[in-house]
Order: structure tokens, then C-alpha cells, then sequence
């Protein structure tokens, strides 16, 4: 696994970016001379999920799981994920809250992700990070 380059999967196994284009034509030529676009530098599910089982194997379960809730996260509006990052803010968000983000979340699906959520809830809970839950007139900016 030593040699083998960062975006191979197995053998035969093509990487892609999320325009579709293989890893291998996103090259610093193709930038420098406009053929890229904002998809093809972006990272598609698969391309993650390869990294989380690239991870998984060498032994960084930890570092996996991150990169497979990432993998679930890609297809998702910027503007939800940016709503999950400020529902996760300490004291922004109600128990409730949280647990509506986590049913969004396995509506995507993204059930990882809706699962750190609710682990998140409960550690904001034992911490008193969670809002009372008399509404978001009590948030900070």
C-alpha cells in the first residue's frame, strides 16, 4: 500500500472527481489553462469512501468514519451543511434541534452523520452546551 498512488482504489478501479473526470486528467496544465471547473476539484462519495477503506485498512477506523460521513455530506446543499455546522455550535441548538437535524440527516441518507449528531446531542447535554428549548431568540451570533 506504500507505493500505491492516493487516488487508486484497486486494481483497474478508476477515481473520479465530481464532474466525473478521472483523477489523473486534473492536472495543473488543466487548471492553468481554464479546463477545470468547480466540480472537477470537488471530491465525489466514491473518491471518499476509497479513502475511508484505504484508511479502515492500514488501521485509522477513526480517520475512516470521518471520511465516510464526509462521503455522505458531498451531495448535500453547501447551505445544509453549513446549517449542521451552526446547529452544532454550543448553545445554539435545542436537543429537539439537534434531533431534527438528525432525521434530515437520515432522510439524505446519511445515517453516519445523523448518528454523530445525536452522539453530539447527548455530550452537549452532559456538558450544558445544549439552548433551552424556548426558541432561537436566545441565540448568539
Amino acid at each position: 500500500m506504500a507505493d500505491e498512488p492516493a487516488a487508486s482504489t484497486a486494481p483497474g478501479a478508476i477515481i473520479r472527481a465530481m464532474s466525473g473526470r478521472p483523477a489523473d486528467d486534473l492536472t495543473l496544465e488543466a487548471l492553468t489553462t481554464g479546463g477545470l471547473g468547480p466540480d472537477d476539484i470537488r471530491i465525489s462519495a466514491d473518491a471518499l469512501r476509497a479513502q475511508a477503506r484505504r484508511a479502515e485498512r492500514a488501521g485509522y477506523r477513526p480517520f475512516a468514519e470521518n471520511l465516510y460521513r464526509a462521503a455522505e455530506l458531498v451531495d448535500l446543499p453547501d447551505s445544509d451543511v453549513l446549517a449542521i455546522y451552526e446547529a452544532l455550535r454550543p448553545l445554539r441548538s435545542s436537543s429537539r434541534e439537534l434531533e431534527e437535524v438528525a432525521l434530515r440527516l437520515e432522510q439524505a441518507p446519511a445515517p453516519r452523520c445523523a448518528a454523530l449528531i445525536r452522539e453530539a446531542a447527548e455530550a452537549y447535554a452532559t456538558r450544558g452546551l445544549l439552548q433551552a428549548a424556548a426558541g432561537p431568540e436566545r441565540r448568539r451570533s
